[in-house]
Order: C-alpha cells, then structure tokens, then sequence
C-alpha cells in the first residue's frame, strides 16, 4: 500500500512532468506549514481532474500513434503520467475510507 505522503510526492512528479505545476496551491510544498487554498474537496476535485486531464492526453497520443503523428516514447510517457496520476488518486481515496472507517469504530 502507497503512503500519503509517497502518493503526494507522485502526484506532484506527475504534474511536474506534464508541466501543470505542483498541485499545492500557490507557494505550497510537500511538508510545509502554509495552508493550502480551497478545502480537501477543491484537492480531491483537481485530482481527479487532473487524472482525467492526464488519461485524455495519453488517449490522444495512442492515437496519433496509430496515426503515425508521434513517437512511441511520447505515448509512454503520457501512459505513465496517466497511470502515475489515477494511482495517486487511488491511494488518496483508500486513505479516505480507512479514516472514515476509524472514525466509524469510535465509541461515542
């Protein structure tokens, strides 16, 4: 199973590398007490937005692939972002559901 914080770090390789940016809101990094803009919904909303982004553009490479307009190495590469990035999201949402399942075992 992916840490949280190994997850945050391929998420932001993976924007790094499709040149979005680092995903944490404006002056942000991974380990950094600056709040981040906008609430745990805005994150998860632009993760997954950001993975559909991502397996959008590694489907238009495939096919111009078969098109014969790009390089194998191009179509890899936007595959692995693709899968770097819905790993990420994963990872994310079973962090979720084992919290909500902890809060859930507390005695009231």
């Amino acid at each position: 199973m992916m840490t949280p914080l190994a997850a945050a770090k391929a998420y932001a390789a993976a924007q790094k590398s499709m040149g979005v940016g680092d995903g944490l809101g404006a002056g942000a990094s991974l380990g950094s007490a600056t709040p981040m803009q906008g609430g745990f919904g805005d994150m998860v909303k632009s993760a997954i937005t950001d993975a559909m982004t991502a397996s959008k553009t590694a489907e238009r490479q495939m096919a111009n692939q078969v098109a014969g307009k790009t390089e194998l190495i191009d179509v890899v590469t936007a595959i692995s972002a693709a899968e770097s990035s819905l790993e990420t999201v994963m990872a994310v949402r079973d962090q979720v559901i084992s919290a909500y399942q902890e809060i859930m075992r507390m005695p009231i």
